[in-house]
């Protein structure tokens, strides 16, 4: 006797995955951990590169402020020379605020000003305002006494009593002060070249480069031959 039997009509391979109870089984991957471990890793890369383009665009911001706000706002200056002493000495690191915020309107009577001076020298002088537009200026150089407006000046910056007088350079006394101008000296009066000087005069306000607010590193004392760090902070 020969028995026939008819075919499932599926699949040899599908037919072995079934359980005991009948009901399919589960297909079990090959690496279980595989998948979510790259999609981890792909989660935690774009993030990382995130990170390094916000960081990268930040500090292009930042430096293009710092670079900015030096040019424009405030500079870094140099002491040459010591017509300034005690206040200021030779190398010293200042701040100085631009003549971009600092104008003719914020001029004051001692305020510290870096200018240019042409007919003097081609370097900026750095010299103490004495006198604006519309005030008068006298000296008397034998007891060493600056006057403006008939009134003497208290000074106790200066190094010494103001004595030098430059002769036939140097400038007539009383002098008005022009609009548009002021009358600058040196806290060494007797080692400096300034406003007393024919060649120097009365600064056009517009030659002024900023006023010197701050000693941000000392220089070498000629004397002790060492840094007052002290000295840091706003110059008076």
């Amino acid at each position: 006797m020969t028995y026939e039997f008819e075919e499932s009509g599926l699949p040899e391979e599908e037919n072995n995955q079934t359980a005991e109870n009948g009901a399919p089984a589960e297909p079990i991957p090959e690496n279980p951990d595989a998948a979510p471990e790259n999609k981890k890793k792909e989660e935690e890369k774009l993030p990382f590169v995130e990170q390094c383009y916000l960081l990268l665009h930040d500090l292009v911001y930042i430096l293009a402020f710092i670079t900015i706000f030096f040019v424009f706002a405030i500079r870094m200056v140099s002491v040459e020379g010591t017509s300034m002493e005690p206040t200021l000495k030779t190398h010293d690191q200042m701040l100085l605020v631009s003549n971009v915020f600092y104008n003719d309107e914020d001029i004051q009577v001692g305020d510290i000003v870096v200018a240019l001076a042409p007919r003097f020298d081609d370097d900026p002088i750095i010299k103490r305002v004495i006198a604006v537009a519309g005030q008068t200026v006298d000296i008397d150089f034998n007891l060493g006494i600056v006057y403006v407006d008939g009134v003497a000046l208290e000074e106790d910056y200066i190094l010494e009593p103001t004595h030098q007088q430059f002769g036939g350079n140097g400038v007539q006394f009383p002098m008005t002060i022009s609009e548009g101008h002021v009358f600058v000296l040196g806290d060494n009066r007797n080692g400096s070249s300034d406003s007393r000087l024919n060649t120097i005069g009365q600064i056009d306000t517009d030659y002024i480069l900023g006023k010197a607010f701050a000693v941000i590193f000392p220089g070498v004392d000629d004397e002790t031959k060492t840094r007052d760090f002290g000295r840091i902070g706003f110059i008076d």
